[in-house]
């Protein structure tokens, strides 16, 4: 498919909004499943130094 213009590029023969929209659906979907076992590593990683630093006070209290 040829365009001659940019606006006619965005367009997509009248199928844009629809071309667009999937395009930035897609964006998000990958985006979204990259960042979720990034964010659940850093929640555990807290979650355990926290654990291991209730262990290390009460370890020293007994």
């Amino acid at each position: 498919m040829e365009f001659n213009s940019f606006a006619e590029f965005i367009a997509m023969g009248g199928h844009g909004l629809y071309v667009w929209l999937s395009y930035g659906l897609t964006a998000v979907v990958i985006a979204w499943n990259v960042a979720q076992p990034v964010m659940r590593r850093r929640r555990l990683l807290k979650e355990q130094a926290q654990r291991l630093r209730r262990e290390k006070k009460h370890d020293a209290k007994a």
